[in-house]
């Protein structure tokens, strides 16, 4: 176990962790309090279309991924804002065809030899220095972007109204917090699959919200837990010699029961 951690792949896998960790205790507690967690899976699936046409026409699926959900983080966005009363009914849509799309393209695909678990259930320990750096990338650009304007995303969160009145571009944060979630999902997918997405992103900011009101603490809290349930997931799928994604979800889903069981509100 400790050889491992001399290991090249295992330095990758830590940084990934890590820098997922951050962003889904960032994104995720937004996530949670604004109650989007289908449309976070949402765009997660629908990024299956991106491996689709990343293998499909030759190029990095990362880049499909990426390509693919930020377009679906805006199609949400618009879906969400303008059409609220069928949104449910057009983000099951929009999930149910990047999946058809990614599954048929690949079956179109001449010769292909993708492996499809990596996509659907992660693989961190194959992340590569390239995939490092765009979640590197990411991440700061995210923190930025939420640090710059934190009280505003506040505001939409909790009165939009009021933050309408306020002269805040209700819309545009919408819009932009869709973006940050698709940017999220291109993160998290390394590590824990698509299919896993939506348990890394809200597990611990649900656990975090038990025990503090303050978003600002639920962040705090959400990185501490996603970074145990990260090291403890690793340490278990390197113990039991299985997939590192779903062992990370496994512990992070043992946490979330107990904690609904023994400390109820």
């Amino acid at each position: 176990m400790l050889d491992l951690l001399h290991m090249h792949f295992m330095h990758n896998a830590i940084l990934a962790a890590c820098l997922a960790g951050i962003v889904c205790a960032i994104i995720g507690t937004f996530v949670v309090i604004n109650r989007i967690v289908f449309i976070s899976g949402g765009i997660a699936h629908t990024a299956y279309g991106g491996v689709g046409l990343a293998v499909y026409f030759g190029f990095a699926p990362l880049l499909g991924i990426t390509l693919v959900s930020v377009l679906a983080s805006m199609v949400m966005a618009w879906v969400s804002l303008k059409a609220r009363y069928r949104a449910d009914t057009m983000i099951g849509v929009l999930w149910a065809l990047g999946m058809a799309l990614g599954v048929i393209l690949l079956d179109l695909t001449p010769g292909y030899h993708v492996d499809l678990m990596s996509y659907l259930f992660g693989s961190i320990m194959a992340v590569q220095n390239s995939d490092i750096w765009l979640m590197s990338g990411l991440t700061v650009l995210i923190l930025s972007s939420v640090g710059y304007l934190y009280h505003d995303f506040l505001a939409l969160s909790f009165d939009p109204e009021f933050a309408r009145v306020r002269g805040i571009p209700v819309a545009f944060l919408h819009l932009l917090l869709m973006l940050l979630i698709g940017f999220s999902v291109v993160i998290v997918i390394q590590v824990v699959g698509l299919i896993l997405v939506i348990a890394l992103m809200s597990i611990s900011p649900f656990i975090a919200e038990r025990f503090s009101p303050s978003p600002l603490r639920m962040m705090g809290i959400s990185l501490i837990l996603n970074l145990i349930f990260a090291g403890l997931g690793l340490a278990l799928s390197v113990a039991l010699d299985v997939s590192a994604g779903p062992s990370i979800i496994l512990v992070a889903s043992l946490a979330f029961f107990s904690v609904h069981l023994l400390a109820p509100r």
